[in-house]
């Protein structure tokens, strides 16, 4: 008996799960989702040459390690100093470096954690800029409201003309009215939608077969004058087979008359030797 409860207590303990998903849907609504995925294609977009810049969403991030507890999921966040492969889950003990950039798109369900549990949270966590939005401009007193970690606390960002710069996407954030856009202000443009992108794709690709089809025509156009060209030198090979042998009728015509006059003089002189001719 003394063995079998030294055997259960050396046991090992059974593995920590750490779950990847709560179950919950991965956003409250159409809008919310939209503009998380569209801020997640943006943000990979921008950064898509630099190896080290991970973008990701609506991911748990475990912070402590051995506590399937202690975790977040922000909507959209930037990484920088790991790789970009997929995740399934983000462990902050493995990774090391933790968000540099979290957004969260607040809700009727969401905006007062987001105000409060998360704002503490991320701050503990060292995450250097914390942007909310409210898309349905419902719940926050500003649609747009950014805040940057100084001193290990959280000082909020000045709103100018609906936009907050992000010191560390260099991005500016911007509140058009309508949803948030992410503004570029060394290209001087907004960073491409989806949708701009595949309009652009379209374009292109149509592009492409517009200049296809203009070579296959120039092609088509070249073809054809090198055909005219061949007749054109066949027709004058023709023309000249007919000439030279037009003249060469004309030579041997001539040779046929002197011939002739050549064998009729012969004759005559024949005659007149014979004195059959005066």
């Amino acid at each position: 008996m003394s063995m079998h409860k030294k055997a259960l207590a050396t046991e090992p303990e059974p593995p920590i799960e750490y779950p990847e998903s709560d179950g919950e849907p991965m956003a409250e609504t159409d809008i919310h989702r939209n503009l998380m995925a569209e801020l997640i294609a943006e943000l990979e977009s921008y950064f898509r040459d630099e190896p080290d810049v991970y973008v990701s969403g609506n991911l748990f991030i475990y912070y402590v390690e051995g506590n399937p507890g202690k975790r977040v999921a922000p909507d959209v966040f930037v990484v920088r100093g790991v790789g970009k492969r997929e995740r399934r889950v983000y462990y902050l003990w493995k990774e090391g470096p933790a968000p540099e950039v979290v957004f969260e798109i607040s809700s009727r369900k969401t905006w007062g954690d987001d105000l409060q549990r998360k704002w503490l949270l991320y701050a503990r966590l060292g995450i250097k800029e914390y942007f909310l939005f409210d898309p349905e401009y419902d719940y926050l007193d500003e649609a747009l409201v950014g805040y940057r970690l100084e001193d290990s606390q959280y000082t909020r960002m000045e709103v100018n003309d609906g936009r907050l710069y992000s010191e560390t996407l260099k991005l500016e954030l911007v509140d058009t009215g309508k949803t948030l856009r992410l503004f570029n202000p060394q290209t001087e443009s907004f960073l491409p939608t989806r949708t701009e992108v595949e309009q652009a794709r379209q374009q292109a690709e149509e592009a492409r077969q517009q200049a296809e089809e203009a070579r296959q025509q120039a092609e088509e156009a070249r073809q054809q004058a090198e055909d005219a060209r061949q007749q054109a030198e066949e027709a004058r090979r023709t023309e000249v087979g007919a000439r030279q042998r037009a003249e060469e009728d004309r030579r041997l015509e001539a040779e046929a008359r002197q011939k002739a006059e050549a064998e009729l003089q012969r004759l005559r002189e024949r005659l007149q030797q014979l004195g059959l001719q005066e």
